[in-house]
């Protein structure tokens, strides 16, 4: 008898026990209800307590797997679309559009840079087929790349007005889809380009002269220089290696986002991609312009691989040294008949 007395104590006092455990957090929950009722009896459609804990970025339980799929609310969204909407589209856009108008007073107040000599016929190689390739693969894809970001971050401020939603949509939609997928085309192009050309955009002596007399440009006096003048070199180290390379990486985090980079990652990212980008766009607006109508010559290396030994001699006259030295005796002697090409 006492045994089963025992039994039935013990049996009872650890349902009690298990009572309390359970009831400990109704008990909590009742508090922190009953604080939040009292909250909205003083203060009636007081939220800020709950969507301070919300846009806390702390971490919750979901049953959705993934980086971050436990904050519902990540606060850095707010401050990206601000900087992105604000500082970067605004200041970006105006000194984009300055370039624009300087170039264009430059030409109207200075002209195509032209030939002070008169060209002989003859034509000297200045680019292979290979390096055309790469150059052309580069300019045409970053071209595609920029028109296509460019209707991306002002569009809605610059087409839409003009569009309509409905065509504006529909070219947002393309624009998007073709600059996700010429980005690797433009990196690879870049890296190609720099593989073939680095070799001829190494630092040299000349380059003090080119910089202390700004390569003639505005003096009209042609500086002497290698296959690449000091202003060439900087867009590559810059614009090339530098910027795209920047811009490139920066692209494939946003174009694959499947390798669970987080939000941040993504945003930080996004900013540095449009920073990057509007640098790089800006400035290939000026070696744009010298490689077309800013020099006359100019654009013909590029579009057929030669130039006229006139344009050689007076822009690039040491390279001309070199490339004419390299040549046999007779070629040398000018015995070669016009039009010739070596």
């Amino acid at each position: 008898m006492n045994a089963d007395m025992t039994l039935l104590r013990r049996v009872m006092l650890l349902m009690c026990a298990l009572c309390a455990l359970g009831a400990a957090p109704v008990h909590a929950q009742s508090a922190e209800s009953q604080a939040q009722a009292a909250r909205q009896q003083s203060q009636p459609l007081n939220n800020a307590p709950v969507w301070r804990e919300v846009r806390s970025g702390d971490s919750h339980y979901t049953t959705v797997k993934g980086v971050e799929t436990g904050v519902l609310i990540q606060s850095g969204g707010q401050t990206w679309r601000a900087l992105r909407n604000g500082p970067v589209m605004l200041y970006g856009g105006i000194v984009f559009c300055a370039m624009l108008v300087l170039l264009a007073l430059f030409y109207k107040l200075r002209g195509p840079i032209r030939l002070s000599g008169v060209k002989t016929g003859r034509l000297i190689e200045r680019f292979n087929t290979l390096e055309r390739t790469a150059h052309w693969s580069m300019a045409i894809s970053f071209c595609v790349l920029a028109l296509s970001g460019l209707v991306m971050l002002f569009g809605k401020h610059v087409l839409l007005p003009v569009f309509g939603y409905s065509l504006f949509a529909t070219v947002a939609v393309i624009c998007k889809n073709v600059h996700n997928f010429v980005g690797p085309l433009f990196i690879l192009s870049v890296l190609v380009f720099i593989v073939l050309f680095i070799k001829d955009n190494v630092w040299q002596s000349i380059d003090a002269l080119w910089i202390r007399k700004a390569g003639g440009l505005l003096s009209g006096e042609h500086v002497p220089s290698h296959r690449f003048n000091f202003g060439e070199k900087t867009w590559f180290w810059l614009g090339v290696v530098g910027l795209s390379l920047l811009v490139g990486a920066s692209g494939l985090v946003l174009n694959f986002p499947n390798f669970e980079q987080g939000r941040f990652i993504m945003q930080s990212a996004n900013i540095v991609h449009l920073v990057g980008a509007l640098i790089v766009m800006t400035l290939s607006l000026a070696h744009i312009y010298i490689g077309s109508i800013g020099m006359e010559g100019a654009l013909d290396g590029m579009k057929s691989g030669y130039v006229d030994e006139t344009w050689a001699k007076e822009h690039h006259e040491l390279w001309y040294d070199e490339a004419v030295n390299a040549q046999p005796a007779e070629r040398q002697a000018g015995a070669l008949p016009a039009a010739a090409r070596i």
